[in-house]
């Protein structure tokens, strides 16, 4: 039997938890699917994020490819955050998660 290590780039399921770990970062994805941001424009979008986990999370979502970090020569220095190719390929997942979020919700509602 595989283990979750060995089946990273192996199995699509292992791979994408792997890739999509952290607790924000489904939420930082679909905000850069909307429009690139800027540090402080990703903070004002999600409050209670703190810097430090908005660091962090940005850092794993680039280092495994799914977003891009744009520094622009200038000063003050300008960092944005976009969507890479393999990132902008996720919308599609998102779509469907914000259905199956809106069905679940809705079930939710008839249990009450």
């Amino acid at each position: 039997m595989e283990t979750e290590k060995d089946s990273f780039g192996k199995c699509p399921y292992t791979t994408a938890q792997k890739v999509l770990s952290g607790k924000w970062s489904i939420l930082i994805l679909y905000h850069l699917g909307i429009k690139t941001m800027r540090f402080g424009e990703l903070q004002r979008q999600l409050p209670d994020l703190t810097q430090s986990t908005l660091t962090k999370q940005l850092r794993t979502l680039e280092e495994n490819g799914l977003i891009e970090r744009t520094i622009y020569p200038q000063i003050p220095p300008k960092v944005e955050y976009s969507l890479s190719d393999i990132g902008i390929k996720f919308k599609k997942v998102l779509a469907e998660l914000a259905i199956w979020g809106n069905e679940y919700i809705e079930t939710l509602k008839d249990k009450n």
